[in-house]
């Protein structure tokens, strides 16, 4: 079963929570799309949102890379041939992860529809459901947990709390999250490489009676060494995420000793479900549990990771909320979502159709 046609478009969802990491705040979500139609009609749908702070890809460039030209090799080939087709989008497009992701997705779509099964069932599914948590951005203590509690009452019951500008002022939002809520909300924290070495021990030594289930990214991306050196209690709750955009930088944080217990897993970063499935085998064979998340994305993408995410037998954390605060889309179905818990439909491929 042949490509007939590729159609790619982009479309600016809009956020309507506007928030602030410790680089930036975001208030518009540009997504590229990609459409490919087999000779039978058959479609398949996939998406990417660029972080250029992260992987040095910008939406532009994402567009760019999506242009006929590059992509034109696809037509006229076999669906069938899922394997080469992901692994030539690897080989032509190695500076564009967000790209080769829409185009990767779009491709298991298009083939797991061909198959009538969903993406998780053909690539083996381990994991039924599992929570998600809600992000909170940077705030101060009063906006943290009036968000807290509007999460709560929508049924959500993990939050990951991005910290990283102000020690102090973080430990205090942990403090006071606990003082108000107790045991209600598993509490993650992503520092989004916001600390030093002593930072991070001083954190976590100060909030370790609070159960912080797991700390994102605390130490600049390239200071693995420095992280390997932390104490072995510390190193098993970090989870490498702007650490962690390749197979190539997996195998290098499980050189001995391990530089984190966990692999946060982005499609965006590391351009789709294939080379995402590729770090996983590396994790898992090194004894590494794997977190999965996500940028501000369609929901094309985010049920891509999930389907994937449950495809692993080493995941253990989910963190797929990025369309959850959008303004619109440009799909309806894929992933459900009952109070908090993530699952993945039924239906054939994402179960995801254009609007």
């Amino acid at each position: 079963m042949r490509i007939k046609d590729i159609k790619v478009w982009s479309a600016d969802l809009g956020n309507t929570k506007p928030y602030t990491i410790a680089f930036k705040t975001v208030d518009e979500v540009w997504n590229a799309f990609v459409e490919i139609t087999l000779e039978n009609g058959t479609t398949g749908i996939g998406a990417g949102n660029p972080s250029e702070y992260v992987t040095g890809e910008s939406f532009e460039q994402c567009t760019q890379a999506l242009q006929e030209k590059n992509i034109e090799f696809l037509i006229g080939r076999d669906i069938r041939e899922i394997n080469q087709l992901t692994y030539e989008v690897w080989q032509k497009l190695p500076k564009n992860p967000a790209a080769r992701a829409a185009l990767d997705i779009a491709l298991y779509d298009a083939f797991t529809k061909f198959l009538g099964v969903p993406l998780v069932k053909f690539l083996g599914q381990k994991t039924n459901a599992l929570p998600t948590s809600n992000t909170i951005g940077i705030k101060n203590v009063e906006e943290t947990l009036k968000e807290a509690k509007e999460y709560g009452e929508r049924g959500f019951r993990i939050l990951k709390v991005k910290l990283g500008k102000d020690l102090e002022e973080d430990i205090e939002r942990m403090v006071k999250l606990r003082e108000v809520f107790g045991k209600k909300f598993v509490i993650r924290i992503d520092a989004n490489q916001g600390y030093n070495s002593s930072q991070t021990i001083e954190f976590y030594n100060r909030t370790k009676a609070l159960d912080i289930e797991l700390i994102e990214q605390p130490l600049p991306a390239k200071a693995i060494e420095e992280t390997r050196k932390l104490p072995d209690e510390i190193r098993k709750i970090i989870a490498a995420d702007e650490s962690l955009l390749s197979p190539e930088n997996a195998l290098e944080l499980v050189k001995p000793p391990l530089a984190t217990g966990i692999f946060n897993i982005k499609l965006m970063k590391c351009g789709g479900v294939s080379q995402a499935l590729k770090i996983a085998d590396v994790a898992q064979h090194a004894g590494v549990e794997l977190f999965w998340g996500c940028n501000d994305e369609s929901i094309v993408s985010i049920t891509a990771a999930l389907h994937t995410a449950f495809a692993c037998a080493n995941t253990k954390y989910i963190d797929l909320d990025g369309s959850l605060d959008l303004a619109k889309d440009e799909v309806r179905g894929g992933f459900i979502l009952k109070e908090g818990v993530m699952y993945c439909s039924d239906k054939a491929g994402l179960g995801v159709e254009r609007i």
